[in-house]
């Protein structure tokens, strides 16, 4: 009985943090939006609970760790938990990302990642939780709080779900399940819920790197687009064409066990690494798969840029052609095939095509650029300086847009 503490006096505390309450509220709203402004800044954006502990929480935390000190013979641990923020994530993969943009901006006192510890055969609360110190201009006159700490739990949205229902059929009851088949149901809910968060974010990373490989194939279409029109249009100097007339490559890429998913990955590397030939055999071979008419008309324009990447322009206009058949909105088909004529120097069909593009896609910035030129090509001076006026409201600095308007001016003042 000599180690024990002196019973805190529960009517002092209480006046003490209505006295500090003002104070926490404020603050913790403070550290609220300096957390959002913090991971705003790190293009993460999940969603966020915040309280200030009850003073009732407060005293029954403070008594429960009174008594757990008196059974160990050590001082009492202090509330860390008065000012909290609980940030939940879409996905496993954001836990990390959030941590250490919170590292960046903050002095973390402390990290936890509950039920790291476990075993694989064990299932239970999980969530990281941080101690992050509270900034001096917040930290200065707040009373209360020993020490001036905010905590910081970072969960999934499946983590936070099974944390609620946790907390009130084992932390909050009376007595926790201890009949075995109800164990091994709530293991098994957890294991569930685990496994989700899992598959989320492996999907979340196929599609990641999806969008990188597109976002590649991107970036070299234009550039052949450029090489096949802007070099001839500006300087005078035509881009040598490509016989393209290899023979296909036996399909090693072709696996029984691949799924439509990983050989459209697949086409997208090939098509990124500038290997063609193979980049359209594969789409080819995910046509022959029969795909729903979404599929097919993205396989399509994929391959389309492929045909025009290998300066097969006859094929690319039918790929293109088909990708509007299936999907009569896609204005970059409209745009692509407009491309293709303009190479071809068939300035009308390209018009033609521009002005779908623009229809479905009003103030693109490429369909109008393309335009101009296709305008300026035919003689339509007045046209061909509208469209680019306004691309240049689109693109001001655009050094190729002010070669053209200057061209475009000169042929008006003869």
């Amino acid at each position: 009985m000599d180690t024990q503490e002196p019973i805190p006096s529960r009517a002092a505390l209480e006046r003490a943090y209505k006295v500090a309450l003002p104070d926490l509220d404020r603050v913790l709203k403070e550290m609220g939006d300096r957390t959002r402004t913090c991971l705003e800044a790190s293009g993460l954006f999940p969603a966020y609970k915040q309280r200030v502990k009850s003073f009732n929480s407060c005293f029954a935390k403070r008594i429960k760790f009174f008594r757990e000190a008196s059974a160990a013979g050590r001082p009492a641990l202090p509330i860390t938990d008065v000012l909290a923020i609980r940030i939940i994530c879409p996905f496993i993969g954001d836990l990390a990302k959030v941590e250490e943009s919170l590292a960046s901006r903050f002095q973390i006192v402390e990290v936890e990642h509950k039920g790291a510890e476990r075993s694989f055969k064990e299932f239970g609360y999980e969530s990281t939780h941080l101690l992050l110190a509270l900034p001096d201009d917040l930290a200065n006159g707040l009373s209360f709080m020993d020490p001036v700490v905010c905590e910081v739990q970072v969960r999934t949205i499946l983590q936070d779900a099974w944390a609620e229902v946790e907390h009130e059929l084992v932390y909050k009851a009376e007595f926790t399940p201890f009949d075995e088949p109800m164990k091994r149901k709530l293991a098994a809910l957890n294991a569930n819920l685990t496994l989700s968060d899992m598959l989320f974010q492996e999907i979340r990373d196929y599609q990641h790197q999806l969008a990188n490989e597109l976002a590649k194939r991107r970036v070299a279409f234009f550039k052949k687009i450029e090489d096949a029109i802007d070099k001839d249009f500006y300087t005078g100097v035509k881009t040598p064409q490509r016989a393209g007339d290899e023979e296909p490559r036996h399909p090693a890429w072709l696996g029984a066990w691949k799924s439509l998913d990983d050989l459209l990955l697949e086409a997208l590397n090939a098509h990124n690494r500038t290997d063609y030939v193979r980049a359209i055999d594969i789409y080819s071979h995910l046509l022959a798969m029969n795909p729903k008419d979404s599929i097919r008309a993205l396989i399509y324009q994929h391959r389309g840029m492929a045909y025009f990447s290998e300066s097969r322009y006859d094929e690319a206009l039918e790929d293109f052609s088909a990708t509007l058949g299936l999907d009569e909105k896609c204005y970059k088909a409209a745009y692509y095939r407009g491309v293709v004529h303009s190479v071809r120097q068939n300035y009308s069909a390209a018009i033609d095509d521009f002005n779908n593009a623009l229809d479905i896609r009003p103030y693109h910035f490429y369909a109008t650029y393309r335009r101009s030129q296709a305008y300026y090509h035919i003689g339509d001076y007045p046209k061909a300086l509208a469209d680019c006026e306004a691309a240049l409201e689109l693109e001001p600095e655009n050094q190729f847009l002010k070669r053209l308007k200057s061209m475009i001016l000169g042929k008006l003042k003869m």
